[in-house]
């Protein structure tokens, strides 16, 4: 039995770039980019060894990953979202003052109370009376602030 994952990944930053080099052929089958930096291949060969170690990514994820890249492919200037992809039919709940509010997630927009919405801010706007990031609201993103603790 050879290293444990988390001692050959330790080993990683004190190898040379011909020792990556060689680590990236028997991991990759195929010799390094050859303006691939040293400090770039670390983490990649890293990812490698535990994506070896413990799987890789679900199919489900590398096939958006690779839906994601084509687009960007084509549009570099395109913006990705930061808020989640959330299914039609889905319901999103917020108590706000003692009240529970119910939203259902439609194609191309929100269903509140019987009316059509077409963001969750519009629809947080219209509960607290106030403007409000309806994902933050509807607790599909964190603040920033939050995140960074």
């Amino acid at each position: 039995m050879g290293p444990s994952i988390e001692q050959q990944i330790a080993e990683l930053p004190k190898l040379t770039k011909a020792d990556l080099s060689s680590l990236w052929q028997q991991s990759f089958g195929r010799t390094a980019p050859p303006r691939l930096r040293r400090q770039l291949m670390i983490p990649i060969l890293a990812y490698r060894i535990q994506e070896r170690a413990y799987g890789g990514l679900k199919p489900s994820i590398a096939k958006r990953l690779r839906r994601l890249a084509d687009a960007l492919e084509k549009d570099p200037s395109m913006v990705l979202a930061d808020t989640p992809r959330i299914r039609p039919g889905t319901r999103l709940a917020r108590e706000w003052r003692g009240e529970t509010h119910q939203v259902v997630v439609e194609d191309g927009g929100y269903d509140y109370r019987g009316k059509r919405f077409a963001s969750l801010s519009e629809i947080a706007r219209q509960i607290t009376g106030s403007r409000w990031s309806g994902p933050l609201f509807f607790g599909l993103k964190t603040p920033k602030a939050r995140a960074r603790k």
